[in-house]
């Protein structure tokens, strides 16, 4: 068995809502074992059997969210040695340690060009810094998030692949859950 982390995008926000029971059944019909959610956050970790990739597992809780859920759910998977090595890069450890509600990671669908990084940067019309992953970007916030005109909306268009964020709090306690 392998541990892989498992986030749902842009579920429990803006009237989409799901129940973190479907979400716990999808995961298990896409054959999960121990199960943990946090909270009903959208976030999880689950044991899978082993050899089985990132790809096939999110697919498969795609469609077993479809069978039981409206409307249609996005599932973004990391193994937990992906995961780990995301915290152990982090380029802003400052941040990370005094703000980390405002330093965010966004798990990408896949891996952008080179050049779109340097788009993504020039896009940025506030204080934001961005630093690049293979598939994942880390974010700093330094003004908050909600007021950003780096919204994910803008980050997906530079970057070109589609993504789901998660503030350093919740990346760490995502990692709390791969602890033995």
């Amino acid at each position: 068995m392998t541990t892989q982390v498992i986030l749902l995008r842009a579920v429990n926000v803006g009237g989409s809502v799901l129940r973190m029971a479907q979400f716990r059944a999808a995961i298990a019909q896409a054959g999960g074992t121990s199960i943990t959610t946090i909270g009903a956050s959208g976030n999880a970790v689950a044991e899978v059997k082993a050899g089985t990739s990132e790809e096939t597992f999110a697919r498969a809780i795609e469609r077993a969210l479809s069978r039981n859920s409206d409307p249609k759910v996005e599932v973004f998977t990391r193994t937990g040695a992906a995961w780990e090595e995301i915290v152990r890069a982090n380029p802003f450890p400052q941040q990370a340690e005094t703000d980390p509600a405002h330093l965010v990671v966004t798990v990408l669908a896949g891996s952008p060009p080179r050049e779109s990084w340097g788009r993504l940067r020039a896009a940025i019309v506030g204080r934001e810094s961005v630093a690049a992953g293979d598939r994942h970007a880390y974010i700093v916030y330094p003004d908050g998030i909600g007021r950003s005109k780096l919204t994910p909306q803008l980050i997906e268009r530079q970057l070109g692949v589609r993504g789901t964020s998660r503030n350093w709090n919740t990346v760490r306690a995502l990692e709390r859950l791969l602890q033995p």
